[in-house]
């Protein structure tokens, strides 16, 4: 069977190099341009693209695949290199372009997505991150029949996993590996025709939007077990920000206490207590203990190693950083 695959980050280059190692032939890899990262903001190529480059294979970066769109040019070129290609099949995972019709429609069975949830439960761009900062229960993998709907294609193989009370959204590596694996199970299923396609249900929908970098800075008066969740959701990508003394500093790990740990009447934002168990401060409900604490340039540390360098003392107060 001859797979195109589309994908640029991780999560995707796991999956193509599955696979890959599976015997698929991949004739063709699509991926997002190359983007400036690091501190030097050199032009790096994806993961997806590095892993492809590495086994010889043609890559295309268009920048849309709309024919009639801002990049007809880019989009044309792209339609040629997948016309070449005579995919009997194209796995999509984390691509981060939308495909228009005449993609989902070129390849002989059409185009499989690999989608980090159990649908209908977070469509959209950031499922694994929502699922966390929502407190669910598990989360997991659902290869899906694309069509040209947000994450609304029929369902073909799912698998759950639970998330942990301490999971993070470094939960993704998990979840990586158990696409790579039923995406070569949906491959497989394919070529003896064994799939069975099921629509997704209309009750559950939810949308996974994107992850903004405003995100990051938490608003003391919800209650600590939401700030918990969300400082969970939002590792390693953005960090939750809080400030104190006008310093901003990055939150890696917190927990929840009880509301009686607070006295009555403390506003929110205020540190209670600081000690080598953690920074607790009080919330609009209950008491949030920071765990793990990183300041501007510096590494990650525990409280008791963070407040060796910072001072810290009850009364002090966090509040949100200024944009």
């Amino acid at each position: 069977m001859r797979v195109v695959f589309a994908g640029t980050p991780e999560f995707a280059r796991v999956a193509l190099q599955a696979v890959h190692e599976a015997g698929f032939q991949i004739p063709l890899v699509l991926t997002q341009p190359d983007r400036p990262a690091g501190r030097g903001m050199k032009l790096q190529a994806s993961p997806v693209k590095q892993y492809a480059v590495g086994q010889g294979w043609p890559v295309a970066q268009p920048r849309s695949l709309r024919l009639d769109g801002k990049y007809p040019d880019e989009a044309r070129a792209a339609r040629e290199a997948l016309q070449a290609a005579h995919a009997d099949v194209m796995v999509v995972a984390a691509y981060g372009l939308i495909l228009p019709q005449w993609v989902l429609q070129m390849p002989r069975l059409g185009c499989l997505n690999i989608h980090a949830s159990l649908l209908p439960r977070w469509r959209g761009a950031a499922p694994i991150h929502r699922a966390i900062e929502a407190g669910d229960a598990e989360t997991g993998v659902t290869i899906m029949q694309m069509d040209e709907g947000l994450d609304t294609g029929d369902m073909l193989l799912a698998e759950s996993l639970a998330i942990g009370e301490d999971s993070t959204a470094q939960l993704h590596d998990r979840l990586a590996a158990q696409g790579g694996r039923l995406i070569v199970q949906a491959l497989r299923d394919a070529e003896t025709g064994v799939l069975k396609p099921v629509a997704q249900p209309e009750q559950g929908i939810t949308y996974a939007h994107k992850i903004e970098k405003a995100e990051a800075a938490l608003d003391w008066t919800q209650p600590a077990a939401v700030l918990a969740r969300r400082i969970r959701a939002f590792d390693p990508f953005p960090g939750a920000l809080a400030a104190v003394d006008g310093e901003t500093l990055k939150l890696w790990a917190a927990q929840a206490l009880p509301p009686s740990m607070a006295a009555p009447g403390t506003a929110p934002g205020h540190v209670l207590a600081a000690g080598p168990q953690g920074i607790d401060v009080a919330t609009g409900d209950g008491v949030l203990r920071l765990t793990q604490l990183q300041r501007a340039g510096g590494k990650r540390l525990s409280a008791a190693d963070f407040l060796r360098g910072f001072d810290v003392k009850a009364g002090q107060v966090f509040g949100r950083p200024e944009a």
